[in-house]
């Protein structure tokens, strides 16, 4: 049964981070962090590598595997203003896939940087593809929630993926506070991302390597993979008293088939890696409940809004996870695209995620909240112990193994 969490006072989540405890490199070998396992209220540690060691014969294991877009594009004004242009979501094409194919031209919905110094006018920037200069132009449009409708221009037949990669700068986090070097291309990737559009990676994944990935095919632990893109969204710091007044970013998911069939076929019970794969886990079992009150629903009627979870209970999750499977299959879908806006907090009664691989997260932040939810308020124990253990903290930093 799902409790309503709306007036959960923010401040109650909060700890002392000392800016040392932030990771702002990752390790030179991603599996040898640091492992904080936690099992039914003890706290052990370990090193990554040997994470296989603690997971159950049989078991499902879901990854992201978004990678992430360089996002960040600067432009210069003839005055000499400089003005960043941060792409957050695609506004035309909408489809991903599609976007990053796209030629010619384009829109995306954007944050902008030094907004005041950009009155009017369009931006134009030249750079060099395969020995051609081209021109690239930004025009602003209609303002969408805090973004801009951004529309881009370009000439010459190349791709809007192969413009970004030349032009975009991967958008490490801000509270790293550093500049983007070459090593975060690869570092701030994890080793199976596939699928263009996140504007953060998804960072319980970083410390996998292929070693890991044999390990765990060797322990018997059945593996899967989805996309959720990350949205800027996730370093949004809670600034309302109540979490109440906390808008949440949208975030885009697409699920295959066989996933759907696989999560059946484990009793609706998976292993997340990281917040990103619990969202999107957690986020069907309310679509499978959607289409069995209205099996008419479109694809882009199935997104789950913040607080639904809150307000409509429902089957098991197997029952669930089959009433989506057979609406697939009645739309002859291979591959479910929809969204969602699910926050996960204190009150909230997991569905499919029995364990989670997460990261250390910032105070008083939404993804706290959901670790808070999936350990049933112990999350003091779990992060005074990495605290006073010398744990690294935030994306470049240390992970836990959490099993309730």
């Amino acid at each position: 049964m799902n409790s309503d969490p709306r007036h959960i006072r923010i401040s109650e989540y909060n700890y002392a981070l000392p800016d040392d405890r932030i990771a702002k490199y990752p390790l030179a070998q991603r599996d040898h962090s640091k492992l904080l396992v936690y099992r039914k209220g003890e706290v052990t540690e370990d090193v990554f590598y040997n994470l296989p060691d603690y997971l159950p014969e049989g078991a499902l294991m879901v990854f992201n595997n978004t990678k992430v877009i360089q996002a960040r594009m600067h432009f210069r004004k003839e005055t000499g203003a400089l003005i960043e242009v941060f792409l957050l979501e695609p506004a035309a094409p909408t489809d991903y896939e599609l976007m990053f194919q796209t030629t010619g031209h384009c829109a995306w919905y954007c944050l902008v940087g030094n907004l005041k110094k950009w009155k009017e006018g369009s931006l134009k920037r030249e750079i060099e593809v395969r020995g051609t200069r081209i021109t690239i132009s930004a025009t602003r449009g209609e303002l969408h929630g805090t973004s801009h409708r951004i529309d881009f221009e370009w000439d010459g037949n190349i791709s809007f993926a192969e413009l970004i990669d030349i032009m975009g700068e991967l958008p490490i986090p801000p509270y790293l506070n550093r500049e983007t070097e070459e090593s975060d291309k690869t570092t701030y990737q994890t080793v199976y991302s596939k699928i263009k559009g996140s504007v953060a990676a998804p960072t319980a994944g970083l410390h996998f390597t292929p070693e890991v990935l044999a390990a765990l095919d060797a322990h018997g632990i059945d593996r899967e993979e989805l996309t959720l893109h990350v949205g800027a969204g996730t370093f949004k710091p809670v600034k309302s008293e109540e979490i109440e007044g906390h808008e949440m970013h949208t975030e885009f998911i697409s699920v295959r088939r066989e996933t759907i069939e696989k999560l059946i076929a484990h009793h609706a019970s998976a292993i997340a890696v990281g917040t990103t794969s619990v969202r999107t886990l957690e986020s069907l079992y309310y679509m499978g409940l959607k289409v069995m009150r209205d099996p008419d629903l479109s694809e882009s009627d199935l997104h789950v809004a913040q607080w639904e979870p809150y307000s409509i209970e429902g089957e098991s999750a197997e029952v669930s996870l089959q009433a989506l499977a057979s609406w697939m299959d009645r739309h002859q879908l291979k591959v479910l695209h929809s969204s969602t806006q699910i926050i996960i907090a204190p009150g909230y009664d997991y569905k499919i995620v029995k364990m989670l691989v997460t990261n250390f997260h910032q105070p008083q932040s939404t993804l706290l909240l959901l670790v808070s939810a999936f350990v049933k308020g112990d999350w003091h124990r779990i992060y005074d112990y990495a605290l006073n253990h010398n744990f690294r903290f935030l994306s470049y930093g240390d992970s836990s193994l959490l099993i309730p």
